[in-house]
């Protein structure tokens, strides 16, 4: 969506006050031996509290408040009896509706005794994010947010799932335009003031390519190797864009 009047910016800034509230409360129980479903019901008791509801299940029928996705799971995995260990790689992805209004985030957790490589990939992930941030100006092409995050994921070895994108919201979790991790000639349509998207490197150590982990939600990497994921939902702007998820 494209935001019209500064009560829609409010709706919106109100939405994402829930995904962060959410995510923050999540983050602080992501340890060894809780389970992902009660990570889950801890974002559920953040979203009634609130008054909101969770837009995947609104618009999708996911069967969980958020997706939580663990090691070489990428995006999407369903909250379950599956207990986190030290050294996972946890994935948060959160997305609220209130009020009519989506916001949406994830965050990349290590568990625990961390390893070096977690670390550093998330970190990968978290510093391609900023740098699509910065890239993010009304009148700049879409595709230069994707050269911005995709060259910032490649300075650190690591790779792009191309088959996972950002995305325009709002009124919906998933609306026009697409907001690829990577440079495409064909995604040059420029931002507006008031455009509502996302920002959202998924990446991989290994080759990025991902599959269905066979649960008609969970998508995962081909090749095994662990992927990590950071995403804020920002309004476009001449100058800084805002982050309404922060």
């Amino acid at each position: 969506m494209s935001i019209e009047t500064p009560e829609q910016l409010e709706a919106l800034r109100a939405a994402g006050r829930v995904v962060a509230d959410a995510i923050r409360a999540m983050r602080s129980r992501a340890l060894a031996g809780v389970s992902t479903k009660e990570l889950d019901e801890v974002a559920a008791r953040v979203f009634a509290r609130a008054g909101a509801r969770s837009g995947p299940q609104l618009d999708y029928g996911f069967p969980g408040t958020t997706c939580i996705s663990v090691n070489d799971q990428a995006v999407h995995g369903i909250p379950s009896k599956r207990r986190l260990k030290d050294g996972d790689l946890v994935k948060l992805d959160v997305t609220a509706e209130l009020d009519g209004f989506y916001a949406d985030a994830c965050v990349s957790v290590p568990v625990g005794r961390a390893r070096g490589s977690d670390i550093r990939l998330a970190n990968a992930s978290r510093q391609a994010l900023n740098s699509g941030l910065r890239a993010a100006r009304a009148g700049t092409p879409i595709n230069e947010i994707g050269r911005a995050v995709e060259t910032t994921v490649v300075s650190f070895g690591y790779a792009v799932c191309r088959d996972l994108t950002g995305h325009g919201i709002g009124r919906r979790i998933h609306e026009e335009p697409n907001v690829p991790s990577f440079y495409h000639p064909r995604f040059d349509q420029p931002l507006t003031e008031g455009l509502v998207i996302t920002i959202e490197p998924i990446i991989a150590a290994g080759n990025a390519e991902v599959s269905d982990a066979g649960d008609g939600w969970t998508l995962k990497t081909r090749d095994g190797s662990r992927a990590a994921h950071f995403e804020h939902t920002i309004v476009i702007t001449d100058e800084t864009p805002i982050i309404l998820t922060a």
